[in-house]
């Protein structure tokens, strides 16, 4: 038997009147997924427990299996994880993006997609000024970490993509005179820093400065092995799930051209994950265009990923797997609306297809569709995210 988990980040949402009340989920053609789903066990998951704030490291924490509850101390050591940073005894760890703040308002959290190459480049100098201070590590585009001693973390933080288009939050608490005075100085660099002046003449949004948040030391997790006992990969474009891939034990497995965002490699990400379970029997494969769609608030953007989620990463598995045994989870972390630009608490629907069985979840959930409204349908309390795979590999 072979198991797999799709998670298509942020893709839940909610009505919305330029699709006539329904959802991006409802609104998109996805003739593949809905032949799963006409044979699954359709729900909610709870995925983000009451009292933690709704991003994928809490969430995509839940669906590894995961109780945030017990686990969590932060996202950025789980990307610190990923990216390899070593951090040492009495240092903390901060996510640290690239963002474009303009009049003290929050114009992107991303600073127009900087590429990883100019954030690299950015992340050199920042290095050489702060000279020790404080240590920076490029990631992925606009996602980068800094390390810092305990001293800088006790502050609450507000995550920049919560404050797009909105006035700035700036940290608060023991700690944040000193966290702002180095976002603060990041700004004397970049300001005619020679990127950001090739970035302006290119008619693309400058960094402007960094944004500090996520702080946390590196959790202790019982391996994935140990808690299912198989073997797992993991294919994701984004440190942070790399992160809980690395922590977990499941092997982290590169796709070329897999970039976090529209242009990913979509195809690639089913053809390796096809590879990956001729070693294992669990993969797991995270798509992050949805959510990146919902923080730039376009409904449009997040039908054509989803879409494209179908047509390239679902029918490729689904023609990979013909003949054979397996079960499928496909499972958004949290939603990300298109109104709101960020992430919400709310359920999200799963479904749970298993080859063997013409309908998994009965005549309960033989009329259910595969979206926020069609899972809540039975009117069941939705499961604990950190019980999906459990129920994935039907223990």
């Amino acid at each position: 038997m072979k198991y797999l988990c799709i998670i298509p980040d942020g893709l839940a949402d909610e009505p919305l009147e330029e699709l006539n009340g329904r959802t991006p989920m409802e609104a998109a053609s996805t003739p593949h997924i809905d032949d799963w789903a006409a044979r699954a066990q359709i729900g909610l998951a709870r995925n983000v427990p009451d009292g933690l704030k709704p991003g994928s490291d809490v969430a995509i924490m839940s669906i590894v299996g995961l109780d945030p509850r017990k686990h969590y101390s932060g996202r950025a050591p789980i990307e610190a994880a990923a990216m390899g940073v070593p951090l040492g005894e009495g240092e903390v760890a901060y996510r640290c993006n690239f963002v474009t703040v303009e009049n003290g308002v929050m114009k992107d959290f991303s600073a127009g997609h900087i590429s990883s190459n100019e954030a690299a480049a950015l992340i050199e100098d920042l290095n050489r000024y702060f000279d020790g201070e404080a240590r920076f590590y490029a990631g992925v585009s606009y996602r980068n970490i800094c390390v810092l001693d305990d001293s800088y973390s006790e502050a609450e933080c507000t995550p920049p993509h919560d404050l797009t288009d909105k006035e700035v939050l700036l940290p608060v608490g023991p700690a944040a005179s000193k966290l702002i005075e180095i976002m603060d100085r990041s700004r004397q660099i970049l300001a005619e820093h020679p990127i950001n002046e090739a970035r302006r003449a290119k008619g693309q949004l400058p960094a402007t400065q960094i944004w500090l948040w996520g702080q946390g030391k590196i959790p202790s997790v019982e391996p994935f092995v140990n808690r299912y006992g198989m073997s797992g990969a993991l294919i994701t474009a984004v440190d942070l799930v790399r992160g809980l891939g690395v922590l977990t034990g499941l092997e982290v497995v590169e796709v070329p051209g897999a970039t976090g965002y529209y242009d990913t490699n979509y195809r690639g990400k089913a053809e390796y994950a096809l590879e990956s379970l001729e070693r294992h029997p669990f993969c797991l494969v995270h798509i992050e265009a949805t959510d990146e769609a919902g923080h730039e608030g376009s409904y449009a953007r997040k039908i054509e990923v989803y879409e494209a989620i179908d047509e390239q990463i679902v029918a490729t598995l689904q023609s990979g797997l013909e003949g054979e045994e397996y079960r499928v989870l496909v499972v958004p972390d949290h939603p990300t609306p298109v109104k709101a630009k960020t992430h919400t608490s709310s359920p999200v629907p799963f479904l749970i297809f298993d080859t063997r069985r013409a309908n998994q979840g009965g005549a309960a959930s033989a009329t259910l569709t595969f979206s926020e409204r069609g899972a809540a349908q039975d009117g069941r309390s939705p499961i604990e995210g950190h019980e999906l795979l459990g129920r994935l590999f039907d223990r």
